[in-house]
């Protein structure tokens, strides 16, 4: 029970936290993208002017949240600093490449893409 407290938690903080810096910081300032954009951009071919940006923003701020709640929940499992330090790094990356390829398989599907 106290794993999924954790995972809830760290999804609401970390969403309300990614949507106050990151989101608004990027609705206002267009030219200046995140980085999980230009990924989306370079590695899918996701086409930002058929895409709606804003849209796109919400996903990624849903997608980065649940990321860290999921990667929180995991290492919880764990005792001891060490192995919890140890397993986050290990399962960090894999776990956001694997998300935003769902991401950009979502926006192949709906054409969303570069020719």
């Amino acid at each position: 029970m106290r794993q999924v407290i954790l995972f809830i938690l760290s999804f609401i903080v970390t969403l309300i936290i990614y949507e106050l810096f990151v989101v608004n910081k990027a609705k206002k300032n267009k030219e200046n993208r995140p980085i999980e954009v230009k990924y989306l951009v370079n590695k899918y071919k996701v086409d930002l002017k058929k895409a709606n940006y804003n849209q796109m923003l919400q996903i990624i701020a849903l997608i980065s949240s649940l990321d860290i709640a999921l990667i929180a929940f995991i290492v919880s499992f764990f005792k001891g600093i060490n192995i919890q330090i140890l397993v986050g790094v290990i399962i960090v990356f894999p776990t956001i490449i694997i998300s935003y390829m769902f991401v950009g398989n979502f926006y192949k599907k709906k054409g969303m893409i570069r020719k």
